[in-house]
């Protein structure tokens, strides 16, 4: 594979997969719908939007992304300004959410300078994004964590690849 197409497969947009798997039967505003209702993990546990927007969990969601900080995305809306924003709009946000109707918003782009010279790209999603998307792994985590191999390390909680792992720079 040529640099170039290597480079045009990096910025393809992913399609969203289903969890569990599935047919292509079935397609359209009530699969969606069904979809966004409840799934079945790879073990066979039902996940739920429910359980997605139920206030505990909101809530742990809201203190996570307040707590990681970070810039705004496309909508401007700030950390700071999150509280305010989810007490005006969560209602709605919910209603989409357990409808399968919600559209996060599009990812502000970003360069920063790397150390050893260059850019590097960021995308940065918006908070109320960004807090459903914790919401989510929240309830998926830990369905799914208990299925990845022992040497996996990435982006899992508590893990950290050992010193003398030989994949480790």
């Amino acid at each position: 594979m040529s640099e170039t197409d290597a480079g045009k497969k990096a910025e393809r947009l992913e399609r969203p997969r289903r969890i569990g798997g599935g047919t292509a039967e079935g397609t359209g505003r009530a699969r969606q719908t069904d979809t966004a209702r409840a799934e079945q993990t790879g073990d066979g546990a039902l996940v739920s939007m429910e359980a997605v927007v139920r206030r505990e969990n909101v809530t742990a969601a809201y203190q996570r992304v307040v707590r990681n900080g970070g810039a705004p995305g496309v909508d401007g809306v700030t950390v700071d300004e999150l509280k305010a924003y989810c007490q005006t709009h969560w209602d709605r946000i919910r209603q989409e959410l357990l409808d399968g109707r919600y559209q996060p918003q599009p990812i502000r782009k970003v360069e920063i300078p790397k150390p050893e010279g260059g850019q590097r790209r960021l995308g940065i999603p918006t908070v109320m994004d960004r807090m459903i998307q914790q919401a989510v792994l929240q309830i998926l985590q830990p369905f799914f964590d208990p299925t990845f191999s022992n040497d996996s390390y990435g982006f899992r909680p508590k893990r950290s690849a050992p010193r003398n792992h030989p994949g480790r720079v």
